[in-house]
């Protein structure tokens, strides 16, 4: 079995919730697009990280099912490890900076996939969402079940509460964080924002110039 190492991302105060990460340290030993593909499947996270040059910050992304060009929890996850001042993605290079508990990123929003970001009156209504049902194989990009769901906690503080549905039908039905989506929430609202998603995650944003976006969040070592 490949060697990985497993981050925990966006992390509340405690150390605890956050999404797991799966990263192999050394992509060298399995570099062929089919066996990453089918090994991200294995393990089954969210996303998995090949780090094909750790000096240079150069990585390769996949989730189960396909590989991105860009994911804003692994880029937060491979910052801290790799502790280097840029990421180097398909989608493009990825500014990247420790501060303090915080490990943050600088990306672009439409970098990020597809969903809809829909707002709810209160926090308590975001609380009491059912998971929707996933989308319909063939549905359009607007309508493929990806939805965050998110409230002002306190407007004046940039207190955000969200909960996010993946829409896939593979028995994840709700993300404990999502950065991706913080990344173009953040770019809607162009404001910093302190998201609290999920069960206890913490996710960090602000607008930087010329559509930038800064994003942190606690990535603990799990194993």
């Amino acid at each position: 079995m490949t060697d990985y190492d497993v981050l925990r991302v966006f992390c509340a105060a405690n150390g605890g919730y956050g999404t797991e990460l799966g990263v192999v340290r050394d992509g060298s030993v399995m570099p062929g697009h089919d066996e990453r593909q089918a090994l991200a499947e294995k393990l089954g996270f969210g996303e998995t990280v090949f780090v094909d040059d750790p000096e240079r910050g150069v990585i390769d992304v996949y989730a189960p099912s396909a590989r991105l060009p860009f994911a804003a929890h692994s880029c937060v996850g491979a910052a801290w490890l790799l502790d280097v001042p840029e990421l180097v993605t398909p989608a493009g290079v990825v500014g990247a900076r420790q501060d303090g508990e915080f490990s943050w990123i600088e990306a672009r929003p439409e970098w990020s996939g597809p969903g809809v970001l829909r707002q709810y009156a209160t926090a308590a209504e975001v609380d009491d969402l059912p998971v929707p049902p996933p989308a319909a194989p063939g549905a359009c990009s607007g309508q493929r079940g990806r939805v965050y769901a998110w409230a002002w906690e306190d407007e004046a503080a940039g207190r955000v509460r969200a909960r996010g549905f993946p829409g896939r039908d593979d028995g994840d039905e709700e993300d404990e964080a999502t950065g991706d989506a913080a990344l173009l929430l953040t770019a809607r609202l162009g404001r910093a924002l302190n998201i609290a998603q999920g069960a206890g995650a913490q996710i960090l944003t602000a607008p930087q110039p010329q559509g930038w976006v800064e994003l942190g969040g606690r990535v603990l070592l799990e194993r």
